[in-house]
């Protein structure tokens, strides 16, 4: 039997004098009453209650155990008024996970929106461009790029991030400007190591297609290292639109390729299935969805 259900109902015993009163109060039998006194004495290897046919009363033991029920029901309230409150007021510490690159241009300015919103909330951001697991690593959100399979999350879509290949101009005026994507076979192709070893670059223009297979001397597992690595004209790299856009428009990188486009990259925000999230986790979701969907 739930020990705290044992405690309510010999608490509501001991007030009334009176099994039947009790049983009334919780909708059980006399007997499930009874059951429920005799669970919690043989926990305790003593009598609580004195029963006779004319009355009740308690033992030392009984009188003394009622004042312990009556505290710890009242810190049980006390803690469920607390998770009630949680949930119902944006308030505590959320930990949230996302790529470094997307991370810092995209949902930094985001959460500070937020936060501005819902001043009682702590953000606790770390950006990573691996796949990190929510529930191991203990953080509540996560932004991945990309598809998700995990049926154990729910994802909400954000905007797509756009891909762009460019380079720098200093590159271009020593290799030459690429006229169509085969082209690239003769470069130095800057490759992503979180795309996997046998990436390719895929191309389209209207019905036409073309893959352009990365095999660069450069890899690395970082957006913004690539992102250096083309500004210093070591070749051409292949990143998402909020990393490349600030250098694109100054000219620092030049677009390639301008008639072909790369594929959109999927953007979600995920969270673990959870039956009532928090109201913090629940606020952040919406915020997102909305400002960034």
């Amino acid at each position: 039997m739930d020990r705290l259900t044992s405690m309510e109902v010999f608490v509501r015993v001991a007030e009334t004098g009176s099994f039947a009163a009790a049983a009334e109060a919780f909708g059980l039998s006399a007997t499930m009453v009874a059951n429920h006194v005799r669970a919690l004495e043989a926990r305790l290897g003593a009598r609580l209650i004195e029963r006779t046919t004319r009355r009740h009363h308690l033992t030392e033991i009984g009188a003394a155990y009622l004042e312990r029920c009556r505290d710890v029901l009242a810190g049980a309230e006390a803690a469920d008024r607390v998770a009630d409150a949680l949930r119902a007021v944006p308030q505590g510490t959320l930990r949230v996970t996302a790529p470094v690159s997307w991370g810092a241009h995209r949902l930094v300015p985001a959460i500070g929106a937020y936060m501005a919103l819902y001043p009682a909330v702590r953000v606790e951001l770390s950006l990573n461009d691996r796949v990190v697991d929510l529930a191991e690593e203990g953080f509540d959100v996560g932004i991945r790029s990309g598809r998700v399979g995990d049926e154990d999350l729910v994802a909400r879509p954000l905007a797509p991030s756009r891909m762009h290949a460019v380079a720098s101009p200093a590159y271009l005026a020593g290799r030459g400007t690429p006229a169509q994507p085969q082209d690239l076979a003769g470069h130095d192709l800057l490759a992503f190591a979180a795309w996997g070893p046998d990436h390719a670059w895929r191309f389209t223009r209207g019905t036409e297609t073309a893959a352009v297979p990365v095999r660069g001397r450069m890899v690395c597992n970082n957006g913004q290292a690539l992102l250096a690595a083309a500004l210093a004209g070591m070749g051409v790299v292949v990143q998402a639109d909020v990393l490349l856009d600030p250098a694109i428009a100054d000219g620092r990188l030049v677009p390639l390729l301008p008639d072909w486009e790369l594929p959109q990259r999927a953007i979600h925000l995920v969270r673990r299935r959870e039956p009532r999230p928090s109201a913090k986790l629940r606020s952040f979701v919406d915020f997102l969805v909305e400002r960034l969907g």
